[in-house]
């Protein structure tokens, strides 16, 4: 009836862990990414809150040791696009780009979340030419450079630590008069030699030709306007979830547009279970995508013990 009992959608630390729970329980899991394995959790460069990690991994190292766990207990992967889930009488339907069908007892999405734009004049324009969103990613271009960084939480600030490697002269720039990051974070951020921080300051326009070449700064207090030079600028200005899947397949959403779950990550669709970034009013660290994922990979496979047991 079913080409696997369990398909996950997205492999970030929460699809992974999911993966990992789902085979260990003996199901048939198939995981499905689009682009590469390690979601949100590839752009940290030292994972130094994740309980047990004591030699401070990268998130890369982390997303491969997950994904091996998986791999080893079972789990099949995939790469491809999923452009359509449909509920089909007791199992799941999820086509892909290239126009295959795979079919599921239950399905868990986890496809997490994608940066969020600033929506100023210049950033469509000078994206990868001086715009970024992932410091680990780019920031080696932009040694002994002048960088921007945008944003006011955790990721910011560790974005700008890890670029204060590579250059002395970074600028963390904060609409508002105070970080919304761990306070530890704030506390190394702010004694750091190399980064330079000015809150109630926004970007109102990139400016450049072939690349960035400066930026249109405003004091929010003051209201006034000045033009800095600039090489690069990294920008953490909060994510989006990446849930038309869901939306499409009238899964209930929240005003933010986040899947709506209940503690057992079960939706208001049967059967079809969030994880990760992408769930309603979760804590958006590693070690809560983990959790997610683990508990939605636990109650999808009671769901489809019951599921089987009703067919037979």
């Amino acid at each position: 009836m079913f080409d696997f009992d369990l398909i996950i959608i997205g492999a970030g630390p929460a699809g992974l862990t999911a993966a990992q729970y789902g085979a260990r329980a003996n199901l048939k899991v198939l995981v499905i990414e689009q682009l590469t394995v390690g979601g949100q959790a590839l752009v940290i460069d030292a994972l130094e809150n994740y309980p047990g990690n004591i030699t401070q991994k990268s998130g890369f190292e982390f997303a491969m040791d997950l994904y091996n766990q998986a791999e080893n207990f079972g789990a099949a992967f995939i790469t491809g696009e999923v452009v359509s889930v449909k509920k089909e009488n007791d199992f799941f339907a999820i086509e892909l780009s290239d126009g295959s069908v795979k079919k599921a007892a239950a399905v868990i999405i986890a496809t997490g979340s994608k940066p969020r734009p600033l929506g100023v004049p210049g950033e469509n324009e000078f994206s990868g030419k001086g715009v970024s969103y992932c410091a680990t990613c780019d920031g080696p271009f932009f040694k002994n450079k002048k960088i921007f960084v945008v944003g006011g939480g955790d990721a910011a600030c560790d974005e700008a630590r890890f670029l204060s490697k590579l250059t002395t002269k970074v600028v963390l720039i904060h609409r508002r008069d105070a970080f919304r990051a761990q306070k530890s974070l704030v506390q190394r951020t702010l004694e750091n030699p190399n980064i330079e921080v000015r809150f109630n300051t926004i970007i109102k326009e990139i400016k450049g030709e072939v690349k960035v070449k400066s930026l249109l700064l405003a004091d929010v207090l003051k209201g006034a306007s000045y033009e800095e030079d600039a090489d690069g600028v990294f920008i953490f200005a909060g994510t989006a979830p990446q849930s038309k899947l869901a939306a499409e397949l009238n899964v209930q959403l929240d005003e933010n547009g986040c899947v709506i779950t209940d503690h057992k990550m079960a939706t208001n669709i049967k059967g079809f279970y969030a994880a990760g970034d992408i769930r309603s009013g979760t804590f958006r660290q590693v070690v809560t995508a983990a959790a997610d994922g683990a508990t939605a990979a636990h109650n999808a496979a009671g769901y489809i013990d019951e599921l089987k047991a009703d067919i037979r």
